[in-house]
């Protein structure tokens, strides 16, 4: 039998509360297929299955909280099950893909989104028929094990149209891997042809269905040059969210009303409660943004109808860290108690406001990501928080954060560390000024737009020399945008 634990959803999470069980005892469940919801402090998160088979039995019931890692559940996985039936032709593949015999590439054993459970790897998955057949018994003539039959027809069946050199996540790279694709296989469609999990999942469901995968609106891009690709639509861009405050009631007579805590607030009061037992130490500075709201305009109307959405700011300061972040890898680290824990992958935590609280999922590997790249993983993991549908690696190891505070206007703010991380950096919003500037002819005063920034540190791992040092170069960076900055 193979049992179910309760996942960690978030380095300083310790615990999750079941909220809802989405299988009973006796139904058939896919690998990667939802099996339960989890509700932390932080977001309630689908879990998906580790395993394929039945479940036999449900361990903790809903509403009951349980330490990470503690079993909560039980698998029949086809093995332990017995099941007789025929395999299947290869032709036919009725059956989800199965684990490969191959463990993951050892080039991705340090990277914190492939050392994650194999859930957290890849979204859930359709569900599988429940009459897919089980492997041989040990005593039967020795063949060719139904994963690779299964994968076998996968390579067959994808048809090669994609980029075999296209830019993944390590995650992603890993459910190719999973399902022994190529990223020849696979059209990608996020910013510059990278492949997303959705990508690799809609062509692993066309295969298991016997159908023809989606044609991805980005590989139009490989038809001839006479016939112009359709642009995908441009949603509206969204007024900036405004957080809802709760609603207060006094009853008649009453002078004070208790607002007990949700567990988001219990969580955010425990984090805060650790980071500001940390010596911060604040570094402030004006970047000249004249270069890079120029090149966002530039860029934006022939952006927003090509990929679909807007353009935003956030990206240009994440690429200015990451060459800040190279310079400075002491402030990609974090701390620990034995001393500073420097991490080789760049993954970026990115700050979003949601209805009671504030959410900080990951952008894995920014390094790896060109400024559309990074824009669409930002659209896409903001997107699944504000609409509470989080994955399980949208959580834990993030080695540095923004803070875009700047989007509701603000002009300067005193962040407070996301720990164990070591800085974290705000965008204010830019805003123009009169400013003095130097000319051949003397000091004249011009009006720009100017964006004030603010890089918080822990004052045991780094100083302020390095500090300055470090929001200097960002500052540089950004003042250096222009025509030639390359989006893709």
């Amino acid at each position: 039998m193979a049992k179910v634990t309760m996942p960690q959803l978030g380095e300083s999470v310790a615990e999750g509360t079941i909220g809802k069980w989405l299988k009973q005892p006796g139904d058939h469940v896919a690998k990667y297929e939802p099996l339960l919801e989890v509700i932390t402090d932080k977001v309630n998160a689908e879990v998906p299955s580790p395993f394929e088979g039945v479940l036999k039995e449900i361990l903790v019931e809903e509403g009951a909280t349980v330490p990470n890692n503690a079993e909560i559940a039980i698998i029949e996985t086809a093995d332990e099950g017995g099941a007789t039936a025929e395999a299947p032709k290869p032709a036919a593949a009725t059956s989800a893909p199965s684990e490969p015999a191959a463990g993951p590439a050892g080039s991705d054993e340090s990277n914190p989104a492939t050392e994650a459970p194999a859930p957290a790897a890849a979204a859930p998955a359709p569900a599988a028929p429940a009459q897919a057949s089980a492997p041989a018994p040990a005593t039967a003539p020795a063949a060719a094990p139904a994963s690779t039959r299964v994968a076998a027809t996968a390579v067959a069946a994808a048809p090669a149209n994609g980029d075999p050199d296209a830019r993944m996540t390590p995650a992603v790279r890993r459910l190719l891997r999973e399902h022994q694709l190529s990223p020849a296989q696979i059209v990608g469609t996020g910013g510059g042809g990278r492949i997303t999990r959705d990508d690799v999942l809609a062509v692993v469901e066309s295969i298991r269905t016997g159908g023809t995968a989606a044609v991805p609106v980005m590989a139009q891009a490989a038809a001839p040059a006479s016939a112009p690709a359709p642009a995908r639509p441009a949603p509206a861009r969204p007024a900036p969210a405004q957080p809802s405050a709760p609603s207060i009631e006094f009853p008649d007579g009453a002078d004070d009303v208790l607002l007990p805590m949700t567990q988001m607030r219990k969580g955010i009061a425990a984090q805060m409660t650790r980071a500001l037992a940390v010596p911060h130490a604040y570094v402030h500075m004006e970047v000249d943004a004249a270069g890079l709201v120029g090149a966002r305009e530039r860029a934006k109307r022939d952006y927003q109808a090509r990929e679909g959405i807007s353009l935003s700011y956030v990206p240009f300061v994440i690429k200015a860290a990451v060459e800040a972040l190279r310079h400075y890898p002491a402030f990609n680290a974090l701390w620990t108690e034995q001393g500073l824990l420097a991490k080789r992958h760049i993954n970026v935590g990115v700050a979003v406001a949601v209805d009671d609280g504030l959410l900080v999922p990951v952008v894995r590997d920014v390094d790896q990501l060109s400024i559309s790249g990074l824009n669409h993983a930002i659209a896409e993991v903001a997107g699944r928080a504000r609409a509470g549908k989080l994955r399980l690696d949208d959580f834990g190891g993030s080695t540095f954060t923004i803070d875009n505070t700047g989007w509701f206007g603000s002009n300067l703010t005193m962040p407070i560390i996301n720990v164990p991380e070591v800085a974290i950096l705000t965008m204010e919003a830019i805003t123009k000024r009169a400013v003095v500037r130097e000319t051949p002819d003397g000091d004249v005063i011009a009006i720009r737009p100017i964006m004030n920034m603010v890089l918080a540190i822990d004052h045991r791992a780094n100083d302020g020399a390095q500090a300055a040092s470090f929001l200097k170069l960002i500052k540089d960076w950004l003042e250096a945008v222009g025509p030639d900055t390359p989006v893709y």
